[in-house]
């Protein structure tokens, strides 16, 4: 079964009355089981959870997460490629509407980024661009690939969806990890906020995650851009998503992210707010529903939201973040993405994950696990 066909069994409206009307005992109920269920989940996604049971949800969380994982927290940086882009994203600062300046790295300038963020300490680099792929497609994707990996140990991506053919290019030039939101999960929706250009496919997009499984990527990440739509049931869908490769592809870290729409050149106002509260929620329960879910958390939040999230269920946290090309080089935020909220450096973020008595992580990967040559 394709986790289209699986979408098709949990229709929004159903998902989305179910969570509204969940009451105290049904809360209750889902918050006693040892291991979720997809009905459990949504009910832990409740509006109507009290501030008891959000207490003992996030200690649940944390007690899980300190299982699973110890206690500590791969950091990693993104590394912008380009910003030109044939979408007409209607929230994205990349909008190709929007009057920007317009930047492809050379591969030159790629290798210089790279170096900077290698100095800077980190060995988890991921590479985004917007979807241009005239200017910036596989191709290009290839080469940079082979410009970042000997400076590091470990390249993800955060580009345009591709199909098996495509992703296996990718890992075969040495990408490890993907990262591909959704955005949103509703159908209707998502057809509104990208009215052309190719991400206007929703299902070819919905099923790329599958399709990098089936090429070998050691981790996948998905999730939703909380604030599009109703984020009650983006978030529900994001965790079913996260849950479907998790089974799938059992060789295969699944991660899920949990970032909130930020201003934007394109002034897009967003359709819903979520709460420090929500978010909370969100990611303790999608601990719970996969114990062993990487949770990442980026720089689009504030310090002081990230501070208190660090213990109840993250695992990965970007930190320094640019989010234009070239921006680490020039130390220049023209043509970014959208602004970043938490400015703190590296070395800062370290400090505080030391200090709140977790380890920072930089690098907890290499190529050389994949040798089979055993002489």
């Amino acid at each position: 079964m394709s986790f289209l066909e699986q979408l098709e069994q949990f229709p929004q409206a159903e998902i989305r009355d179910k969570i509204l009307s969940a009451t105290p005992d049904q809360i209750e109920r889902a918050l006693q089981r040892p291991r979720l269920r997809p009905d459990d989940f949504a009910l832990l996604l409740s509006p109507e959870i009290s501030d008891d049971q959000l207490e003992r949800l996030a200690v649940k969380a944390h007690k899980l997460t300190r299982q699973r994982f110890g206690r500590i927290i791969l950091l990693y940086a993104p590394l912008y490629l380009s910003n030109e882009c044939a979408n007409g994203c209607k929230y994205c600062g990349f909008n190709a509407e929007n009057d920007l300046p317009r930047r492809t790295l050379t591969f030159s300038e790629i290798a210089d980024e790279a170096q900077v963020l290698r100095d800077l300490g980190f060995r988890h680099m991921l590479l985004l661009t917007g979807e241009a792929p005239k200017v910036a497609g596989i191709d290009y994707l290839e080469s940079a690939v082979k410009v970042v990996k000997p400076l590091c140990g470990s390249v993800s991506i955060e580009v345009f969806p591709m199909d098996r053919e495509g992703y296996s290019r990718m890992v075969k030039a040495g990408v490890d990890g993907l990262t591909l939101y959704q955005e949103t999960y509703d159908l209707k929706l998502y057809r509104e906020l990208h009215p052309y250009g190719p991400k206007s496919n929703y299902n070819f997009r919905l099923q790329a995650p599958a399709a990098a499984g089936e090429a070998g990527f050691r981790r996948i990440g998905v999730g939703a851009l909380l604030g599009l739509g109703d984020s009650l049931s983006d978030v529900f869908y994001a965790g079913l998503h996260a849950l479907y490769l998790a089974r799938k592809f059992w060789r295969t870290q699944i991660t899920i992210s949990f970032p909130r729409i930020c201003p934007t050149e394109g002034g897009f106002a967003p359709r819903s707010l979520v709460s420090d509260r929500q978010l909370t929620q969100f990611i303790c329960a999608c601990r719970l529903l996969i114990p062993d879910a990487g949770l990442i958390l980026s720089t689009r939040e504030s310090e002081e939201l990230r501070n208190h999230l660090l213990p109840l269920g993250i695992t990965q946290m970007s930190a320094g973040s640019c989010t234009a090309p070239g921006g680490y080089s020039d130390h220049s935020d023209e043509g970014e993405q959208f602004a970043i909220s938490d400015h703190r450096s590296p070395a800062e973020i370290a400090e505080l994950i030391s200090a709140a008595g977790y380890e920072a992580v930089w690098k907890d990967w290499d190529n050389a696990f994949l040798a089979t040559d055993t002489r």
